[in-house]
């Protein structure tokens, strides 16, 4: 079973049980989109200050995964914030199509992302919500798939409130993608300890044959 952290995005040794960490971004109406996917209903109200996290379970690619998925609120200071950026492995941005500060808002928390976690590169999707509401549209689609490509990820619009878009895809490509970089990070390990191991013999093999 892959047990999955997406604040999102993962596991401690392939074929093993495996933690994967998401963190859920939101510039707005981020919990909605998060409840959807976990209970396919959506909350009229809510206390937008809260920060929750939740377990899930799913079968991925015939593979059972567990999530562990942090909900931030959105007005975290700069040191929980980071908190949330270290705890995390692969990261959902939230955005509102209806609502141009939160899109402009997307870039900001990328650059945050790759400081914190510099020198590794950061697994993220890119998700426009409210695509019910396209006759109050300020983001075009258009607008966020640029995005997307600048920042090298997927994207997706969809919404939590009718459902409409795959939300539930979105969140299992992020699962996929953190366990992608999981399982390299893993055999780059595997190769470093095996080359430092050989250093070692011929260190030793140099000092007996001198």
């Amino acid at each position: 079973m892959l047990d999955q952290k997406l604040p999102t995005l993962f596991p401690t040794g392939y074929g093993k049980s495996k933690a994967s960490k998401i963190g859920f971004f939101q510039m707005l109406s981020a919990h909605t989109l998060v409840v959807r996917f976990l209970t396919k209903r959506f909350i009229w109200e809510y206390d937008p200050t809260l920060e929750s996290t939740y377990r899930h379970q799913a079968t991925i690619d015939d593979e059972v995964v567990s999530m562990e998925i942090l909900d931030t609120a959105g007005q975290e200071d700069a040191i929980q914030k980071e908190g949330h950026v270290r705890w995390g492995e692969g990261f959902v941005l939230v955005y509102d199509i209806t609502d141009r500060g939160s899109f402009e808002e997307v870039l900001p928390l990328k650059n945050l992302l790759d400081e914190v976690k510099k020198p590794k590169n950061v697994t993220l999707i890119l998700v426009g919500n409210k695509a019910d509401l396209d006759h109050s549209r300020q983001v075009s689609t258009e607008e966020g798939e640029k995005l997307a490509t600048e920042l090298a990820c997927a994207f997706y619009e969809c919404s939590a409130c009718t459902g409409e878009g795959n939300i539930m895809e979105a969140f299992y490509e992020l699962c996929r993608e953190v366990r992608r970089r999981k399982m390299v990070q893993g055999k780059t390990r595997r190769r470093s300890s095996t080359t430092h191991v050989k250093q070692a013999i011929n260190k030793m093999l140099t000092k007996i044959s001198s």
